[in-house]
């Protein structure tokens, strides 16, 4: 037995395989994506179909194929991409509550930063903004201008389309700002450059370096330094992009196939409504006449109101010659559950369908848990908005406080610790939240005060809190007691008068 196992060792040679070297092509750069992103949020078919029909391998696609000449069909957009942006963006902004800091000169100077004349906070439009573009473009940055009409920084945000970023060992050293200038039908592109410590411009025709005098407009700027631990720039992005090292992603980039499905199945299902409308078989005896010409009418192809068949010329043909209607059946079902499908496919990791209103016919009175586990996706992504602007909002502010003395060519003092506010999401899981919690404190594993801080968060001040929990202890007869100091009197007899009792 040694010997024929030693005989199979010696024939079974195992040599591991050639290494095979594979090349992918990419069939889009950044500013392809960045302009897809845009017209899915836009939410017009038509751009959708002009935009896919310029496309490289989209020939298939329904939004990039072509009918067949006779047989059009109207190709319908469901909206999703432009409903789940703005829903998301509506519920960041609607708990965003300000910042916060010790520094009482920064919040009076960002105070008069963001309101104009009319009283309204213009950071709420240009946050607004921003989440929008993250979510649905990718990325992009403020940069900060000072108008002497009115006397104080203007924060200007600019989408991924008009931004670079510059990366030198990982690190984000620049970031550059893009114009486009039209001269004698010549196109110039002017770059803003800002990095630490510094604005440069530079004006290019074809790839080649001019003099800024080319444009009249441009004639005035002038390169600017001043402090280097300070751009007047600040990035925002959501999610990182895993096709571009460095720059931001759209939340349904990874989605376009089953939404241009969608599509389809929403275009598909209204033409068999269309196609399944009550048809009129009329004898050409009894058909609409033109008054004037006397001749047949012929039917609309979009209502499809009537359809002449050949008379009856037979003796009893008076019996037969009478007017028909027809209906084929539509496959409802069928329609309804791909519809299902694929909304599932479009939403699954952004959102949950009741976040958006959607009766998906799967969430039931008697599975109700199964509808806060669907509900808990929009607060996780939510959560990922909330930590971007945890980083982007204070940046923001630090750095236009940073603006007021670089402009007044002062010394940047020492700046406080600056953070962005933000209450609580009001979804079903909430309810559960007060659920467990209560069922925490009822064990005794939770107190009254963490109770109250875990619910309310950043939506209500400290001393709300304070004021709500001594009033639940109240309520519940809780009542503190001070504890005697080592030093209190307690009016204990002495020996000597213990003795004479």
């Amino acid at each position: 037995m040694g010997k024929i196992k030693d005989m199979v060792k010696t024939w079974l040679d195992i040599r591991p395989n050639t290494p095979q070297r594979l090349v992918v092509y990419q069939n889009k750069d950044f500013r392809t994506m960045c302009a897809i992103n845009r017209v899915w949020l836009r939410g017009d078919a038509f751009e959708l179909a002009s935009l896919h029909g310029q496309l490289e391998g989209y020939e298939h696609a329904f939004w990039g194929s072509v009918s067949t000449s006779g047989m059009e069909i109207k190709k319908s957009h469901s909206g999703l991409p432009a409903i789940i942006t703005n829903k998301l963006t509506d519920i960041v902004l609607n708990d965003y509550n300000g910042i916060e800091t010790e520094d009482s000169q920064l919040n009076d100077y960002w105070k008069s930063v963001i309101t104009d004349e009319t009283s309204s906070d213009l950071f709420d439009d240009l946050l607004e903004e921003v989440i929008t573009d993250c979510l649905a473009i990718g990325d992009g940055a403020v940069r900060f201008v000072y108008n002497p009409e009115i006397g104080k920084p203007i924060i200007e945000w600019f989408s991924s389309e008009n931004v670079d970023f510059i990366y030198k060992n990982k690190k984000l050293i620049e970031i550059d700002f893009n114009f486009y200038y039209e001269k004698n039908k010549k196109i110039y592109h002017l770059i803003e450059k800002r990095g630490y410590g510094y604005i440069k411009y530079e004006l290019y025709y074809n790839d080649e370096l001019v003099s800024l005098s080319n444009i009249d407009e441009l004639k005035e700027l002038k390169n600017i330094s001043f402090i280097n631990t300070v751009m007047l720039a600040v990035p925002c992005m959501i999610k990182k992009s895993k096709r571009f090292k460095g720059r931001g992603s759209a939340i349904f980039e990874e989605k376009y196939d089953s939404l241009d499905s969608f599509d389809e199945i929403v275009s598909q299902w209204l033409e068999a409504v269309r196609d399944g409308r009550a048809t009129k078989y009329i004898p050409e005896s009894l058909c609409p006449k033109d008054p004037n010409t006397g001749e047949t009418l012929l039917p609309n192809p979009f209502d499809n109101k009537f359809i002449s068949t050949e008379d009856d010329m037979t003796e009893t043909g008076a019996s037969k010659n009478k007017i028909e209607v027809t209906q084929p059946q539509i496959p409802t079902e069928n329609y309804l559950q791909s519809y299902i499908t694929y909304l599932d496919l479009c939403l699954q990791g952004i959102i949950s369908p009741a976040t958006l209103g959607i009766d998906n016919k799967k969430i039931t009175d008697a599975n109700a848990s199964y509808e806060r586990q669907m509900e808990k996706t929009t607060m996780y992504t939510r959560g990922k908005i909330i930590k971007a602007l945890n980083n982007f909002i204070p940046r923001v502010v630090t750095t236009a406080y940073q603006f007021k003395f670089i402009l007044e060519n002062g010394n940047i003092p020492d700046i406080k610790e600056v953070t962005a506010k933000f209450g609580e999401y009001n979804s079903p899981s909430f309810d559960a939240q007060i659920d467990t919690m209560s069922k925490a404190k009822t064990n005794g594993i939770m107190s009254i005060e963490t109770l109250i801080d875990e619910l309310y968060g950043d939506s209500k001040t400290e001393e709300w809190k304070q004021d709500e929990v001594k009033r639940i202890k109240e309520e519940q007869g809780i009542t503190s007691i001070e504890e005697p100091s080592v030093n209190m009197d307690l009016n204990i007899p002495k020996d000597d008068e213990v003795d004479e009792e």
